[in-house]
């Protein structure tokens, strides 16, 4: 059982680790987060917290915002993967065993999602020399359009000008409480070899599958010039590969994916462009959207993590962080090895500690601020 000390900014915060137990037995699927939002919403109006709901997302904010104040985000996602294959129990029973929460969702990202709740309560009411504003978001695993996309978007409120736009976020995934200062994007191309198709007895056409194995073959080999301090080199992986319609078939299509990790030294659109010019294939992007993020060396939050003595890493996962318009770390109660797998589960010891090390990372820039 976890030991909460004594006068500590996580006591009195039960009500949070009883909030993720019910949000686990609620399914939330990307695109079907409507009950999860509504459970949410009715606990902070029961706390007398003001919010509102654009586009099916939860916002926020402490105090009526100052323009002349810099703002912070606190921003964690509602939505969960389907359930993985191999659950022992039900997914959506958050169990009964002291000091842990069990099911789906009650690591990534309900553990941060409630943390966040209680930093953001504990500052309710409180002078702070920022804007503090919660964002609770739908659609993250599948970086869907109506989610972190939409809220800083053209259409979204922070575009027009209804709420502040952030200078920092801090975005809440499973870290173990290490501060991540810089995160891979994500880039998947579509493949396609075009040949001719033929009899395979004659030995007819052009097959389509040797003309995309000479291009894995070079995607495999190639290594992009420009290497990331933090993160190293871009990652290119194949992962994917669908051909032919019978055995005595030639195939004039061969179809393939390409799975890329972009680090901050290039826009997708370089990668694509570099990585077309070597391969016969056509590469088709399904988005260019999702480059990777990196906190800036004099950033006040790196600052922040310092003066905590918090541990930080170059993360190998992406988060909505790549989405944002401002300058951010990730950091959160939990495992990342522990989400999209059987079994997840989160401690509660590690919900009482993200509590305090968000209140923590909040006290940390409100201090900056004022020097």
């Amino acid at each position: 059982m976890e030991i909460t000390p004594k006068n500590s900014p996580t006591m009195n915060n039960e009500d949070c680790l009883e909030l993720l137990r019910e949000l686990v037995r609620i399914p939330s699927p990307s695109y079907e987060e409507e009950a999860v939002v509504d459970c949410v919403s009715g606990w902070l109006t029961a706390q007398g917290i003001a919010l509102t709901t654009p586009n099916g997302n939860i916002v926020a904010v402490a105090a009526e915002p100052d323009p002349a104040k810099p703002t912070l985000a606190l921003t964690a996602h509602l939505d969960t993967v389907p359930p993985a294959s191999g659950y022992s129990r039900d997914p959506y029973d958050a169990g009964t065993k002291p000091g842990f929460i069990r099911g789906l969702g009650a690591n990534d990202d309900g553990g941060s999602v409630v943390s966040m709740l209680a930093a953001f309560r504990h500052f309710l009411g409180k002078p702070l020399a920022i804007n503090l504003v919660l964002l609770l978001v739908r659609e993250e695993e599948c970086s869907g359009p109506h989610g972190t996309r939409w809220l800083f978007g053209p259409e979204g409120p922070f575009q027009k000008g209804a709420l502040p736009m952030p200078d920092w976020a801090i975005v809440g995934e499973p870290t173990g409480l290490k501060a991540a200062t810089s995160e891979r994007g994500l880039l998947v191309l579509d493949g396609e070899a075009i040949g001719v198709s033929g009899h395979a007895a004659r030995g007819e056409g052009v097959n389509a599958i040797y003309l995309a194995l000479e291009d894995i073959a070079t995607l495999q080999a190639h290594h992009f010039p420009k290497v990331s301090k933090e993160m190293g080199e871009v990652r290119v992986s194949v992962t994917q590969i669908h051909a032919g319609t019978a055995h005595n078939v030639v195939p004039d299509r061969c179809r393939f994916v390409v799975d890329i990790r972009p680090t901050e030294q290039y826009a997708p659109a370089e990668i694509l462009a570099e990585l077309q010019a070597l391969c016969r294939s056509k590469l088709t992007a399904r988005n260019l959207l999702h480059r990777a993020s990196a906190t800036r060396p004099d950033s006040p939050l790196r600052k922040a993590a310092a003066a905590l003595g918090l541990e930080t890493f170059s993360s190998q996962t992406s988060s909505d962080w790549m989405l944002l318009p401002c300058d951010a770390v990730k950091i959160g109660p939990g495992d990342s090895a522990r989400s999209h797998r059987a079994d997840e589960y989160i401690r509660t010891d590690e919900i009482y500690a993200g509590i305090e090390t968000y209140i923590h990372l909040i006290e940390q820039l409100h201090a900056y601020t004022l020097e």
